[in-house]
């Protein structure tokens, strides 16, 4: 037998015989117990808030992996549908935060809808507005005509069917290139303006 459990031992013989000390060490045990208990005894997560700052303010609520998102009309036709391979969602914010968005703007009576493409993307579910940055890349096919536009941030208002940006755009098509600052586009209205400094390039068809 161990020396310390020997020690024990011989301190509850003691204990044995001795009522009055045994009933203050068992009284002293409980209290200890008690103690211990009550220390350890962390208050429970109520609230979102309290969550989330558990979690830090900066992550998630939850994710969803190649994740697809679609918006329609009051009639029921697709307005917009937008994939990304992951999909952040902060339910305070009622946002949701995408990689590589890629997005399908669906015109009214247009066969061919728009494609925009960018690096990142963030959703405002409660506005419907969509905000793209990084190599923003808005592809439009009419016939057999396809125009391209660059820009590095652009919002798309699904609410008002417009796309708005006040960074340098670069538009290319089969007749040449323009460029501007700022530019702003309704999307069923097929309506193209251009704000400021624009300068264009074409060629001349012989």
């Amino acid at each position: 037998m161990a020396q310390s459990e020997r020690q024990s031992l011989l301190s509850l013989m003691a204990l044995g015989n001795r009522p009055r000390l045994r009933m203050l060490a068992l009284a002293a045990t409980i209290a200890a117990a008690f103690f211990l208990l009550w220390q350890s005894d962390e208050p429970a997560i109520t609230s979102y808030s309290d969550a989330r700052q558990l979690r830090g303010v900066a992550e998630p609520d939850g994710f969803v992996i190649n994740g697809s998102y679609t918006s329609y009309d009051e009639a029921g036709q697709r307005k917009i549908v937008f994939t990304s391979p992951r999909i952040e969602q902060f339910e305070e914010e009622d946002l949701a935060t995408m990689e590589s968005p890629s997005a399908e703007v669906f015109g009214a009576n247009e066969a061919e809808p728009w494609i925009l493409k960018a690096e990142k993307g963030s959703l405002l579910r409660s506005a419907d507005l969509l905000y793209l940055t990084g190599n923003v890349r808005v592809t439009r096919t009419i016939g057999t005509r396809k125009a391209t536009l660059t820009t590095e941030s652009l919002t798309l208002d699904n609410d008002q069917g417009k796309v708005y940006t006040d960074d340098l755009v670069e538009i290319t098509d089969s007749m040449g290139t323009t460029r501007a600052k700022g530019m702003s586009a309704w999307i069923d209205e097929r309506i193209l303006e251009l704000n400021s400094q624009v300068e264009g390039r074409y060629d001349t068809v012989r």
